[in-house]
Parts: structure tokens; sequence; C-alpha cells
């Protein structure tokens, strides 16, 4: 500001910058704008001539090398290119991916044993938009084949596995094959995993979806989400839906992702040995019937979890013999975990699906797919597997 100005611009205008090294930490780009050297260059920047941000619901210098961060996470070992998209969370990354990739008359092939939040977006308000959600058994490929080669609306096959809460698994790569070969879309929610465990990308998904508010993050103290994909065609069909819903992260949530996904690796081996253990001592105590844990030879879906994942994770869920009477009794027990209806932090949550996550969910379909009155999930933490322990044990 070489001109005279007022006292009173002064304290309007920014000042120069007192930048003299690279900051160590991501800095919070805590701007909604960003300011053009001329007329020239906004023109470039939003004609697509040049590359540069414009508008924080657009691209955010904070959130747009966090996302790219997690989608070199998710390809990492590949040779793909992939991009991601950081939104404002797990629910809006499913809904932007999904009016992204599908239009009226569409229909999306998905679980039955898909998670509560996910069921009801797609019977609630992808329906109302013209989409159809069909729910079959994914770990049946011939109902799979049988759907797909007699009904051409089937435009994008989605799935979570393992499955939230019973653990249950899909053979990603079957799945991939196939879909690729028919020319159907596949998105998968990988939040229980993480691209430390299982990289459905290698495996052949386009597209990944995580609530980073989970396991990502770490240290509950954020809400976002992400869509990783690597086909090129999409690229721009996915950016100019969620600029023009809105549904992008801000910047503090992307920062707060930052610094807990630098713990990611260390967390989430920690989080696998504690649910291992408390698995094996739960499968031995006379008040439990089945546990569901992919870790455990007992589980269905052991040997196919081993194949596609590095690790079987933090998630498992238990069943209490004296079904709702006794699950909610024990959890009103409990005094060191936490009851908390979300997972992935470091330390341990206690969730009773019938009457939370799966509320919305018909009885009916929630006990054919295992989550009974009596089912408890644990998002097991990283504290002392003993402390832990101690505290299920007499709450049981």
């Amino acid at each position: 500001m070489k001109e005279k100005i007022s006292f009173e611009s002064l304290c309007v205008k920014e000042y120069q910058r007192n930048e003299s090294t690279k900051p160590h930490q991501l800095p919070i780009y805590a701007t909604s704008s960003f300011e053009f050297e001329s007329l020239d260059q906004g023109i470039d920047i939003f004609t697509g001539k040049e590359t540069g941000h414009s508008y924080s619901r657009y691209g955010n210098p904070t959130v747009d090398t966090v996302a790219s961060k997690l989608a070199k996470m998710e390809a990492f070992g590949t040779d793909l290119e992939p991009y991601g998209f950081l939104t404002s969370s797990g629910m809006s990354a499913i809904s932007t991916l999904m009016l992204s990739t599908l239009k009226q008359g569409d229909k999306v092939l998905t679980q039955s044993n898909l998670y509560g939040g996910t069921t009801e977006l797609f019977n609630k308000v992808l329906t109302q938009l013209g989409i159809e959600p069909i729910f079959i058994n994914m770990k049946d490929h011939d109902a799979i084949q049988q759907h797909i080669e007699s009904d051409t609306a089937i435009k994008m096959i989605y799935i979570e596995t393992p499955a939230n809460p019973t653990m249950a698994c899909i053979d990603i790569k079957w799945l991939a094959e196939y879909a690729n070969s028919k020319n159907v879309l596949t998105a998968i929610d990988n939040t229980f995993c993480t691209p430390i465990i299982q990289q459905p990308l290698s495996l052949g998904i386009d597209f990944v979806v995580h609530s980073t508010t989970k396991y990502i993050n770490g240290h509950g103290n954020s809400i976002a989400g992400i869509i990783i994909g690597h086909r090129t065609d999409y690229h721009k069909k996915i950016w100019s839906t969620l600029k023009l819903i809105g549904s992008n992260c801000n910047p503090w949530d992307a920062w707060l992702i930052n610094n807990g996904v630098k713990t990611l690796a260390l967390r989430m081996e920690r989080h696998s040995s504690n649910a291992q253990t408390l698995a094996e001592h739960l499968e031995s105590h006379s008040k439990i019937g089945t546990v569901n844990y992919n870790g455990l030879t007992s589980h269905p879906d052991h040997q196919l979890a081993k194949s596609q994942m590095n690790n079987f994770g933090g998630m498992l869920s238990f069943e209490i013999k004296t079904g709702m009477e006794g699950a909610l009794k024990f959890m009103n027990k409990l005094k060191f975990c936490s009851l908390a209806p979300t997972l992935g932090d470091v330390d341990t949550l206690v969730l009773h699906p019938a009457t939370s996550s799966h509320l919305n969910v018909d009885r009916e379909i929630r006990e054919a797919n295992g989550i009974s009155d009596g089912l408890i999930r644990v998002s097991v933490g990283i504290e002392s597997i003993e402390d832990i322990w101690n505290d299920i044990e007499q709450g049981l």
C-alpha cells in the first residue's frame, strides 16, 4: 500500500503477509474467496484455462490438499491416478456420488444389510428422484448376475464390506470384474477398514467413499466425508454436483482430518489387535451367543476377509442371549466404555443397533441380516485391552 490511505481503510484491508519460510504444518485457509491478480486471470480460472482457486465452495487449498492425500492413500501401490473430493459428511459423500452418476430411471443394486442411514437415503430420497434401489443378498453371485442381465436400468452397484454391524463380507474382486464386464459402475463404503486395511480401487472398484468422521480422523472432533475415484469421465461431473449442491467440506474439518490421519497406521494396528483379543474373550463367555468379528475363524467370512483385507479392523458385534432386556441392562452398567452413536474414535464406543443406527430399518429385514434386539456393536478403542475387557466383563 504505497499510496496514502485512511486509517479506516488500513483497518479493513489485508496487510502485507510476514511469510519468510514455509510452514511445517498445513495451514487453515479460512477464506471464502481468493483474490485474482487481474481480471484476465479470473476469467482464465473460471473458464478452466488456468488452474486456481476462486471460491472455497469450488475448492480450497486446505481441503484440496487433504483430499489429494487421502486419494493417494486409497490408490497406494497401484498405477491409478486417483482424485478425491472432501464433503461435509459421509452421507453427503454417498448422496453426492449418487447424484453425480445416476439419473431418473436408473437403478442401483445394493445389499439388504446396508447401514441404516444409507438405506434411508436410498428409500426416502433417491426414490423421490426416480432412482430405484434394489436390495438383495450381494453374496449370491447368481442373483447379482440375474438382476444385471435382466435389467439394463441398473447402472450402479453399491456395497459396504465388512457390513455394519455384522461384519459380513462381499467378494470385492469378483464383483468389480463382473460389473466392469457389464459396464455397470461400482462403489464401496470403505469406512470400517480405511486404506490401511483394504484398498477396493486396487481390486477394480470405480469409487470409494468414507465417512472420514470415523477412523480416518479418529478423534471424534470433525464431521466430513470423501469420494475417491479414478475414472476421468466422472471427475468433472462429481465436482460440478458437489459445488452446485454445496456439499463441500470446510477448511477447519479438513485440517482436523489431516492431523488425525498422521497416526492412522498406528491406530489401525492397535484397534485391530484390541478387537481380536476382545472377540476371543467374548466368544468364550457363557452369556454371549454369536460374536461377529472377521478375525475369528468362526466368522463365516473369515477366509474372504483374509483374502481382501490386510488386518481385521476395530469393529465387532456380539449377541447377548437375553435379548433386548439383557442388552439394555448391559449397556447401562458400563463405566469405562462410552455409549455413543459413532465409531472409529480412539476410545471404545458401544452402540445398540436396534434402537439407534438401525432403528428405522424394518424389523424383518434387520433380523434377517443378523441384527437382533440383543446385538451390541463395539468400536474397540486403542486403550489398554485389560481396561476394555474388565468393563465389558463386569457389564455382562
